[in-house]
């Protein structure tokens, strides 16, 4: 088995203000980077291979938890096509039952011309069996949608419902691949706060 450590990025003003951002490259807010350069980076991942998104919130997020990471085009975050920058309330008022209706399907949810989060889970299933090949321990700094994903390979879950489990985004989620490319849980919730 090889362990892949998740990362969420720290705060932007997008998540602040409830706006779907998606792969618009918006950086972490002032908040946000108070808040990253408060997080420790546990020293059982400090020898992982490091990898990050490409956008900017993720490579800030690193570089405040010390690390130098490649960059990694798939574990950028799901597309929300043109739903990107909107807030849930601005998407019910433009879109009305159209967008309940989309929102109920769950990993089959795809905005307009946006991804679903089946594909972003297909993505990630494919780097993740990389991994596997490689048989390094890799750490990666991304997105909510990807942790989702890893969380949605790992249980089955098709993100209709609450999720499985609680996820701390102050955290680092550990999973672990296996040769075959099959995702299970480690160990979720490993806090960055140990200031």
């Amino acid at each position: 088995m090889t362990r892949i450590a998740l990362i969420r990025h720290g705060p932007t003003e997008w998540n602040e203000q409830h706006r779907l951002q998606g792969q618009t490259d918006v950086p972490l807010s002032v908040d946000g980077e108070r808040k990253v350069d408060g997080w420790t980076l546990p020293a059982e991942f400090h020898d992982y291979d490091w990898v990050a998104s490409p956008l900017t919130r993720a490579q800030q997020t690193a570089a405040a938890l010390g690390l130098t990471p490649r960059p990694e085009p798939s574990l950028i975050e799901m597309d929300w096509g043109d739903w990107e920058g909107f807030t849930r309330d601005e998407l019910i008022e433009r879109y009305g039952d159209g967008f309940r209706e989309r929102t109920a399907q769950g990993i089959d949810l795809r905005p307009h011309n946006g991804e679903s989060p089946r594909e972003v889970r297909a993505r990630f299933a494919e780097w993740a069996a990389g991994v596997a090949l490689s048989g390094r321990d890799t750490g990666a700094v991304a997105h909510q949608g990807i942790i989702r994903a890893a969380l949605s390979l790992a249980t089955g879950w098709i993100m209709m419902g609450k999720p499985p489990a609680k996820m701390d985004w102050s955290s680092v989620h550990l999973f672990a691949v296996d040769e075959n490319g099959v995702v299970t849980i480690e160990r979720l919730n490993v806090s960055l706060e140990l200031k």
